[in-house]
């Protein structure tokens, strides 16, 4: 697949200390096995600090899924009155005819009100995220399997990468951080519906959002 990964400064606040915790017991780990030295009390050493890391990663890891819960149940609540948006999983499914005219990347005004609600909520749970917990907002594009072969997109694979990047864009100029966004365009390899009806052509083109660990 194709993936784009526009990226921005960062905010500027002083890490979380345990993002610091994390990378000294990293350094000191591999400056032990650097050393060659591994010794029954080095080994020992050794596995206390892989150990103590492995243990903070998992309450990063916790903290993450904390957050996902509460940005899925805020967007599960605003999206409700739509009967168009689907939700699979983790992840929300906004059909592409609610977004972009047919064969086309460029967002819609009703696409853009609807992207303007998941701004506000992701700009809201972002001020509770701590610095150090590296998440991503995955902005996935999907097509059908009707092939597509334009001067613009001359396959599935560019058109399904420009809507992504169409609602990374938009997110940007909401205010959404640039490096926090990852586009990536799957064409119509992944389809959520089977066959050629059209009810299941209309399911498979979509945009996926999804909040996740980088």
């Amino acid at each position: 697949f194709i993936v784009c990964q526009p990226y921005l400064h960062s905010r500027g606040e002083a890490p979380h200390p345990g993002a610091k915790m994390v990378e000294q017991l990293r350094a000191h780990r591999e400056d032990l096995k650097s050393r060659g030295q591994l010794t029954s009390e080095k080994d020992a050493e050794l596995q206390r600090v892989g150990k103590r890391l492995n243990t903070l990663l998992a309450e990063r890891v916790n903290q993450l899924e904390r957050y996902q819960s509460e940005f899925f149940g805020r967007l599960r609540e605003i999206l409700s009155d739509n009967e168009n948006v689907r939700i699979v999983g983790d992840r929300f499914l906004l059909p592409s005819e609610l977004l972009f005219a047919s064969a086309s990347a460029s967002l819609g005004p009703a696409g853009k009100v609807e992207l303007d609600k998941l701004a506000r909520v992701l700009l809201n749970v972002v001020e509770e995220i701590p610095d150090d917990i590296e998440w991503i907002l995955r902005i996935d594009g999907h097509t059908d399997l009707i092939p597509i072969n334009t001067a613009e997109f001359p396959s599935n694979w560019e058109l399904s990468t420009a809507r992504a990047v169409a609602v990374v864009r938009y997110l940007s100029e909401q205010g959404v951080p640039d490096k926090r966004m990852v586009a990536a365009g799957f064409g119509e390899f992944f389809p959520v519906a089977q066959g050629n009806s059209a009810q299941a052509l209309q399911k498979n083109r979509r945009i996926e959002l999804k909040l996740t660990d980088r």
